[in-house]
């Protein structure tokens, strides 16, 4: 069971303007998402940081880019999780990038990968989680969200929210909803889902995307959710679970 001295949590979900072939100036978007939402903890959408450009190249952990996104991260004490395309030991994965004040660092990597993902990057090996202010948030991308098993190998690590970055067309929002209400339920926990909006792959299949990020109550209800524009966000303080 979680602890019972955590302490609300401030969670955003965030949808930056993706500049395709740019990272330098999408992590600057995501640093004013970061500045504008006020969090202690910011999810992005899967590959936020290049667009889904599955060739694009992958982006060193010592990235000139990753500079404003960690001050920003510092100045307002946030972790924010970003989607990256990151190559460690001539492997190249889908990761989750937690960003904070200290640094960059690789803390998740897209288990179930599909189409052409598997021609370019090696699936992570499991389950994980990450902690922010004593919150074992644990963590997926896009289609692990939707896999069973995964889900029951998120719970089993005795989460106390459930953040996942996407990306789809819009007609599949309703699918990325339900998806977080099972995960939700699942988990016993919250969960906040960061889904991809604008042109972020257009070699890809989509030339367009849902929005829509959104934060689910433990029961799967709806707290906050964005609409459909790059740029937007949605911040929402949850409660602890009690004992």
């Amino acid at each position: 069971m979680p602890s019972p001295e955590l302490r609300p949590l401030r969670v955003a979900v965030a949808q930056p303007a993706v500049v395709l072939g740019d990272a330098a100036a999408t992590a600057a978007a995501h640093a004013d998402a970061v500045s504008r939402a006020g969090a202690r903890l910011v999810v992005f959408p899967e590959l936020s940081l290049t667009g889904y450009v599955l060739d694009a190249p992958a982006v060193a952990l010592d990235d000139p880019a990753w500079g404003p996104l960690v001050s920003a991260c510092a100045e307002h004490g946030t972790t924010a999780l970003v989607g990256a395309p990151v190559e460690e030991e001539g492997r190249r994965s889908i990761a989750v990038v937690a960003v904070d004040g200290g640094g960059v660092r690789v803390v998740y990597r897209k288990v179930h990968l599909h189409g052409e993902e598997r021609d370019s990057s090696t699936a992570g090996p499991g389950a994980a989680v990450v902690e922010v202010d004593g919150w074992r948030v644990g963590l997926a991308v896009c289609r692990d969200t939707g896999i069973a098993e995964h889900t029951a190998a998120t719970a089993a690590l005795d989460v106390d929210l459930y953040a996942a970055g996407v990306v789809d067309e819009p007609a599949a929002l309703p699918v990325i909803r339900s998806r977080a209400v099972t995960n939700a339920r699942a988990c016993g926990a919250p969960v906040a889902v960061a889904s991809a909006a604008g042109p972020v792959g257009p070699r890809h299949g989509f030339p367009e995307t849902a929005g829509g990020s959104a934060v689910h109550a433990a029961d799967g209800s709806l707290l906050a959710a964005a609409g459909a524009a790059p740029g937007e966000l949605v911040v929402v303080e949850l409660e602890p679970r009690r004992g």
